[in-house]
């Protein structure tokens, strides 16, 4: 049975949520006193961008590569993207392929490396689903919403290998998160494709992982590595203040390699995790740290045209945009 049914979690659920979290991320952040022009950094709520800010203002390394951060609570996602095509922002973290389609409609968007860690499909433990096959006629929770780099990726790797039209053939319910995960554990949907540090706490409390979002690449016959996610910038804007975007790679690496390193500074981030298990503490730390970008060259680049054209379907023509790629890297 196809069903086309495309539903959305309940606002009210969404805005309590927003409403008790914002409060505890702002709070992470007290306002920064560098003189410099501050670089505005959208922020989720649930994400690992909080850890290395935190790190950042707790080691002074902004002050020490003379870079100012003002921390921007988000939403969700969108919500990124709408304040930096605004002008509200100068920084988000997103996916490259949604900067190649704004360079394909003449938008300067560019794209810098930030981490190989990919979102995943999983299940509940008991699941009969074991692959993606198996997702036919169930109910699927997409993070990110329907442009989410997972989602396009997971249609690819379905068409390609099953002949499935996962846009027609399954529910999809796209969502944040965090109301995604509730609504997995309430038995309220089959399966989620979640952002990985959801993916990570799922797994450690013995809920199952069909594959990820490296899976899904070696699937569509993808042998690099390619980062999922980066951050996204104007290119006149980074050319303007080439020092400061400068300065803030070299606090946010310095940081990332902080917390990877020093057991003493992870014990300050883990409050950020709002986890109290230690075995899931441990799994976040080490998925985190597997997504450092040590490298990013030419084979990245080819892989990328590749797995836009399959995105994108093999008769559109459409390759890669020039420049999605920012060139200075490390």
């Amino acid at each position: 049975m196809r069903m086309r049914i495309h539903r959305s979690l309940p606002r009210s659920l969404f805005v309590i949520f927003l409403a008790s979290v914002f409060p505890l991320v702002a709070a992470c952040f007290p306002k920064d006193d560098n003189s410099s022009v501050p670089i505005r950094l959208g922020v989720l709520a649930f994400g690992t961008l909080n850890w290395e800010i935190s790190v950042i203002r707790d080691a002074k390394l902004d002050k020490a590569h003379g870079v100012a951060i003002e921390p921007v609570p988000l939403a969700g996602a969108d919500a990124g993207k709408i304040g930096l095509q605004g002008g509200r922002l100068d920084m988000i973290v997103g996916d490259w392929i949604w900067v190649a389609r704004q360079r394909e409609r003449g938008m300067s968007f560019v794209f810098r490396p930030y981490s190989t860690s990919h979102g995943a499909l999983i299940v509940p433990g008991d699941s009969l689903i074991r692959g993606v096959a198996d997702l036919k006629g169930r109910r699927l929770g997409i993070a990110g919403g329907g442009l989410d780099k997972n989602w396009l990726l997971l249609r690819a790797l379905a068409r390609k290998t099953d002949g499935l039209d996962l846009d027609r053939d399954m529910e999809k319910v796209f969502g944040a998160p965090p109301l995604l995960d509730q609504q997995l554990r309430q038995g309220k949907l089959d399966a989620v494709l979640i952002y990985w540090n959801y993916a990570a706490k799922l797994e450690a409390q013995g809920y199952r992982k069909i594959l990820d979002g490296r899976g899904i690449l070696q699937g569509l016959g993808i042998k690099a590595d390619v980062p999922a996610l980066g951050y996204i910038f104007r290119e006149d804007w980074a050319k303007s203040n080439a020092a400061t975007l400068a300065g803030f790679f070299a606090a946010a690496d310095e940081a990332k390699n902080r917390i990877c390193d020093s057991d003493e500074i992870w014990r300050k981030v883990i409050p950020l995790t709002r986890e109290t298990n230690r075995e899931i503490q441990a799994a976040l730390r080490r998925q985190y740290c597997a997504g450092r970008v040590t490298a990013f060259g030419e084979a990245e680049r080819e892989a990328a045209g590749e797995i836009f054209g399959l995105i994108n379907g093999a008769d559109s023509g459409a390759g890669l945009p020039e420049g999605v790629f920012w060139p200075r890297f490390p």
